[in-house]
């Protein structure tokens, strides 16, 4: 049975999903406070996090950072409704999926399943050692490893997957739609936010200049390109 971490003060939504997640063999911990569930991923393995923005003592934007510090699992984060400015907050900080409230359970569920598949899939998936060179820029598919001028890192999945399928593609514009379709498995629904919310955080990671991207590449009103000539 996969184990989910629900961080949120609302103790009535957590009951809810608790109740909801059983009946799909999942087993959820519920956390009220972030601190706690800071403490609870250090004593137990779960297979994602369910984390609200409103918390009381540290938002969840702040245990977002935190978790990202030492952790890639997959984090679904919750919000107050019409509430643009945080959902984009938290994708650029590191969230791989946002969901606002009110929201129908059976939308929950189908992306806690969506998110713990896509994890499982790529974690497990056995392919032979393969690095992909660029000039300055390493992709160890295997390990799931990148090397960049700013150093080793372990991308968070979305971040790894987008950034591979980019680089797999070497010179090739493609459309928001390819890359939504081929990173999120599922069909696409007009949102850049999502798609530019994680391109901007490869870039500061593995770019010299962010503002000067030297390998993925705007090409605008189209979508992007992973640049041809490194």
């Amino acid at each position: 049975m996969h184990n989910i971490l629900v961080i949120d003060d609302d103790k009535e939504l957590c009951t809810l999903i608790k109740t909801y997640v059983l009946q799909e063999n999942l087993n959820a911990d519920c956390c009220h406070l972030g601190a706690d569930g800071l403490k609870k991923l250090q004593e137990a393995h779960y297979q994602l996090v369910i984390l609200d923005v409103m918390l009381p003592e540290h938002d969840g934007f702040e245990i977002l950072e935190k978790i990202r510090e030492k952790s890639t699992l997959p984090i679904l984060m919750l919000t107050a409704k019409d509430d643009p400015i945080s959902k984009i907050r938290g994708l650029r900080a590191g969230a791989d999926d946002y969901l606002t409230k009110p929201f129908a359970m059976e939308e929950l569920i189908a992306r806690i399943i969506s998110l713990i598949r896509r994890s499982i899939h790529f974690n497990q998936l056995e392919t032979p050692s393969k690095t992909i060179v660029f000039d300055g820029l390493s992709i160890d598919t295997e390990n799931r490893l990148v090397i960049s001028v700013n150093g080793a890192l372990e991308l968070p999945p979305k971040e790894f997957d987008l950034l591979l399928y980019l680089a797999q593609h070497q010179g090739k514009i493609l459309t928001k739609q390819q890359i939504y379709e081929a990173v999120w498995k599922e069909p696409y629904v007009y949102d850049d936010s999502n798609i530019m919310a994680i391109i901007s955080r490869i870039r500061k990671k593995i770019e010299a200049n962010p503002s000067a991207p030297n390998y993925i590449q705007t090409i605008k009103g189209i979508g992007y390109r992973f640049n041809k000539e490194v």
